[in-house]
């Protein structure tokens, strides 16, 4: 998961994007304590706890659907903190009285339509990731792969979006079969292998990485659409035939040139080299 802050006026909005979800979680205490207007932050968690109390005596599931995850505090440490997705988040908004609502829901809404105009304009989002990718000193041939291999998972999670699966678990859940299926390895287990934590795993794919990753989830998008799979039961099948054509296509490479295709390769900076003996 990456971590960052988004600016709201002169606040600073915690939030986290899951890369395996595709979906932003904000800090609920901090937009509490926007709309409560507190200098003070122990203050607004005080306030968000009693609301919570109040919401759950009355049934609402805005509080059901926020989640708890680390995130770092003023003195540097991670605590665990609500955090909730912006349709929860304008949700909860409705429920504390303030003249800071309306900005804050424009705000909310404002990070949903960046993500709009990248849905309808992709060349936005691809734009932006090739300058990034340049700055990291990729080559040309790695970013037009990657953005090849995105637009391939765009149109798969654009299926199941289309056939009842729900974003986020269940996005994950059915990523990490394909994955699992045609590498031999969890998209989790792949991460630890090349040493990465909270950056995006394709981002330290190699070619032939993102190339597999792709077949996989293209084979996964069409048989899908074949069988019309609706639903989780459907599409895990789906997605393990799909996986295991990539996974066929893997095992043949590799016992012809004698390589492995998953490998411990990564993008990180290198280490900066620790002299044991001292200054010299």
């Amino acid at each position: 998961m990456k971590i960052d802050t988004s600016l709201f006026e002169e606040h600073q909005i915690r939030r986290v994007y899951d890369e395996e979800s595709e979906i932003w979680w904000f800090s609920v205490i901090d937009i509490v304590q926007v709309l409560t207007q507190q200098a003070d932050y122990q203050t607004a968690r005080k306030y968000w706890n009693k609301l919570k109390q109040r919401l759950n005596k009355e049934g609402s599931q805005s509080v059901t659907n926020c989640h708890r995850l680390k995130l770092p505090a003023a003195d540097g440490k991670k605590y665990l903190t609500d955090v909730a997705v912006a349709e929860t988040l304008l949700r909860l908004v409705q429920s504390i009285p303030s003249p800071k609502a309306e900005p804050v829901k424009l705000w909310l809404a404002k990070v949903g339509y960046e993500r709009m105009q990248e849905m309808s304009d992709p060349a936005i989002s691809l734009n932006r990731a090739r300058e990034t990718w340049q700055k990291h000193g990729r080559s040309e041939k790695w970013i037009q792969q990657r953005m090849t291999g995105q637009e391939t998972r765009n149109k798969l999670t654009d299926y199941w979006n289309d056939h009842d699966i729900k974003q986020g678990e269940e996005f994950a859940i059915l990523t990490n079969i394909i994955h699992q299926e045609w590498s031999g390895v969890s998209v989790k287990d792949h991460k630890g292998l090349k040493e990465i934590k909270s950056q995006n795993l394709r981002d330290h794919m190699s070619e032939a990485e993102l190339i597999f990753t792709a077949l996989a989830e293209m084979s996964t998008r069409q048989i899908a659409e074949s069988d019309n799979a609706t639903g989780m039961k459907e599409n895990k099948s789906a997605a393990k035939q799909g996986g295991n054509i990539a996974k066929k296509a893997r095992i043949n490479l590799e016992d012809k040139t004698g390589g492995k295709v998953v490998t411990r390769d990564n993008y990180l900076p290198p280490k900066k080299a620790i002299n044991k003996l001292g200054k010299d």
